[in-house]
This record gives C-alpha cells, structure tokens and sequence, in this order.
C-alpha cells in the first residue's frame, strides 16, 4: 500500500523528521486561508500516487494568491481523481539530496541508499552515474548501526550541523521503515536549505500488503483508485484493472492474462478492463460478472484453465451470473480444467458455446467487439 505525500509526512512530524510548512486543501477550501498560514511563494502539489507529478505538470509554483487559485483550479481539472492538493512554503534550496530505505530481496537485508543528486529518478543515476550511489546494507537483526549512518552521512559531504541532522533524520526513517513494515521509505529531494537545516521535501512510504493485519492505521478509500468500479472491486478483494477498451475480459492467472491481453492486442482488439476471476474469486461469478458489466464492455471474454479452481464450478458460477444479471453483451468462453466435461454441458445448456483454445476465443471476441457475427 502506497501512501499519500501529505499521509508520510504527517508521519515525519509525529517522528520529529522536519518537512516544510504545509496545508492540505480540497477542492471547497479557500486557497486564501490556506496560502494565509502558509505563506508567499508556494508549492501546490497534486496529492496523487502516480510518479513524475511534476513532468505530468501536477506540481506549480505560485509567488501570488491569485496565481496559487489559478494553478489550483488547473490542477483540479487536469486529472479526474485529484481529490486534494498540499499546498507548502517554497524553500530555499541550497543542495537537493536522495535518501531511502528499502527491502534487498537477495540478501535478506535492509539497504540504504542515498545520492548527491535529489529530485531526479533515481534509477536514472543508477544508469548513468553509478558512483553517485551510496550503499549500505543493514542486518535486520541488529538494525541500523551508528558508523553506518554515519557513512552515509559522510557519504552525501554534510558536515557540522547539518551532518547532525542527517543522522537524526536517518535514524527515525529507520524506525518509521521498520514500525510500518514498509517496502520503500524515501525523501526525494532531501533539501540543505540556505539556512543549514535539512527538511523532506517530498516523501514516499510504501506499505508491505502482507502485513495489512497488523497495520490499521491506513486504509484503502476511494482516493486510491482511479474509478468507482476499481474501488467497488476492491472492497469485495477482486483485483480488477480499468481500461479504455471495449472487451470485458473476466480471466485466472496472471500469466494466462498477460497472454490473452497480447493477444487482443495483436488481433486489433482493446481490453476495457481486466478481473482476475482465479484463486478465490472462481465462486464468485456473479460479482466478477456484475463488475465487468459496469464497465459497459461490448463483449465479455471469460479465459480460464484450473486444476484447483474447477471449470465445473466456474461454468455454473457463470450460468447463474448469466440467469441474475441478463447482460445485454455476447459472452466468450474459454474455460478448462477440473471438471471441464461438465462445464461444457453446463456453458451449452445456457448456449454458450465452450471453445477449447485461448487464441480462437480472443479472435472471437475481437470480432464481436468489431461488430461481427464471428462465425
């Protein structure tokens, strides 16, 4: 789970991880008030989770209240889930550091990384200039050691106060990266301001699913998702994808949708949303039906194979799905596995026709969606 900027940071205050003076507004705020307590100029920036918000044009500056309310209105209108915008004081920037903390998978460890070069991709500086990576690898077991900060400290060429600082800095990420079960803890930029303090100018905290049972503080909502539809499915713990497309694809196993995704692709087809209708959602056909249908496809391509999600099942889920919600679409089936002899009966007793490979049925799907008849 991927949290909000303005949701780290107020992690960062409640931390004592200095970041700058900020008001979070909705569309109804009065920027005036908010841009009163904050202060001229300003940063207003989108609160969304997707990357490169400032290429994207999500974060402006503002030197006047009326500039900050135009940018704001633009801002608000430029995306369709831009719910709120953290509005901050500007900085003066002397130096714009990288710090993070992450998950080394091969070693089973905690690594800590760093770059003399902040607010820019860091996968960028890997590529391009290795060398201006910091490293340090933390056992998990004894936890961030002090040369260790220190190195990396030493690392970024603070010095005096300012090398103070990182270390604190450095130290409660540590303890905020271990306390959430975080997969990622960044501060891109980490700023030197003229005035010698360090301050998080922006922040990322990614939060390991596995360990949602435990942490309660955050909790999925309606803006962490694009549509109405993806929210609905989530609640119900389907993963659902929406698109633009006009094929409703109702499919099981990651690496059988990227196949028949391709494959639409290949025939001239579009995918209008994608729903994984394997693992335990292959009893619940009616729901995965009832959500694909909200997406208004022009056909609904149902792919499965299952040893343990049985086609047998599937194939009556989909029958009562069919015998409850009418859908006014053609329907394509692909289903096999367990139990796919009755399945068959099943899906031709409500006329459907069970097609025995992926390809024929995206090709007929394709057509559908065309228009044709796809004899």
């Amino acid at each position: 789970m991927k949290l909000f900027e303005y949701q780290t940071k107020e992690l960062f205050v409640e931390s004592g991880i200095p970041v700058p003076k900020g008001k979070l507004v909705d569309r109804d705020t009065d920027i005036n008030t908010a841009i009163g307590e904050v202060g001229l100029p300003c940063v207003l920036k989108a609160q969304v989770l997707q990357a490169g918000r400032g290429k994207a044009g999500l974060i402006q500056f503002a030197s006047t209240k009326d500039e900050a309310r135009e940018k704001a209105t633009k801002i608000f209108s430029s995306h369709t889930n831009i719910r709120r915008l953290l509005i901050e004081e500007k900085l003066n920037i002397e130096k714009e550091f990288y710090l993070a903390i992450t998950i080394n998978p091969v070693l089973s460890s905690i690594l800590v990384m760093a770059s003399l070069e902040g607010g820019v991709d860091v996968e960028d500086i890997a590529k391009k200039s290795p060398e201006k990576i910091i490293k340090e690898e933390i056992d998990i077991f004894k936890g961030l050691l002090p040369f260790q900060a220190r190195n990396v400290m030493f690392g970024l060429g603070l010095k005096g106060n300012a090398f103070k600082q990182g270390l604190k800095i450095l130290s409660k990420m540590f303890d905020i990266f271990c306390r959430y079960d975080a997969e990622l803890l960044e501060i891109n930029p980490l700023v030197l301001a003229s005035d010698g303090k360090l301050i998080a100018a922006d922040a990322k905290l990614i939060i390991d699913d596995n360990s949602s049972f435990r942490q309660k503080r955050f909790t999925l909502t309606r803006d962490y998702f694009e549509s109405d539809i993806e929210y609905e499915a989530s609640e119900k713990s389907i993963p659902y994808l929406q698109f633009d497309g006009t094929i409703g694809l109702m499919c099981a196993g990651a690496g059988l949708t990227n196949t028949v995704y391709d494959l639409i692709n290949y025939y001239g087809g579009s995918v209008a949303n994608y729903l994984e209708f394997g693992g335990p959602n292959y009893t619940r056909a009616v729901q995965a039906m009832e959500l694909t249908l909200k997406n208004k496809p022009k056909v609904i391509l149902i792919v499965t194979f299952g040893t343990i999600a049985r086609a047998d099942v599937m194939a009556q889920g989909i029958a009562d799905a069919i015998r409850k919600l009418k859908p006014n679409v053609p329907i394509v089936t692909a289903i096999r596995g367990t139990g796919e002899e009755e399945a068959d009966k099943i899906l031709r007793g409500i006329g459907l026709e069970p097609l025995k490979d992926t390809e024929s049925a995206v090709k007929k799907a394709v057509e559908l969606a065309a228009g044709g008849s796809a004899k």
